[in-house]
């Protein structure tokens, strides 16, 4: 089963790290990006740019309407994702448990919809 590995982390105190401690980190994620390709589980992944970048965009009334920065106003912000596929919710919660960023943030695991299961959907 796929699950996608949502990353939030607080902008904030990623910006207050030194750049050693941020190498560290980034480290620690290829480290554990290699060991999870080698065992089949990891599919995709990667960085987000700040949310600062971010826009959004909502149809109202026939009408697109955007505006600057992230959906939800919120200290933590989406910096990244990861695409895994494993056995069963258990296994990716504990790769959700492994990413560094875990230490500090929130790791979102929400289930994807297989395409077979898009299909019967639309079909109802």
């Amino acid at each position: 089963m796929k699950y996608m590995l949502l990353i939030y982390h607080d902008e904030t105190l990623w910006n207050s790290h030194t750049e050693p401690e941020r190498q560290k980190i980034y480290r620690q994620y290829r480290e554990l990006i290699e060991e999870l390709t080698r065992d089949g589980k990891y599919l995709v992944g990667d960085q987000l740019q700040p949310s600062a970048t971010a826009n959004s965009v909502r149809v109202r009334e026939n009408k697109m309407v955007i505006t600057d920065g992230p959906f939800a106003e919120t200290r933590e912000h989406l910096g990244g994702f990861f695409l895994v596929e494993t056995k069963d919710l258990a296994e990716a919660n504990a790769i959700a448990a492994r990413i560094p960023s875990a230490l500090t943030g929130t790791i979102e695991v929400r289930p994807v919809v297989e395409a077979t299961a898009a299909k019967s959907l639309a079909a109802d």
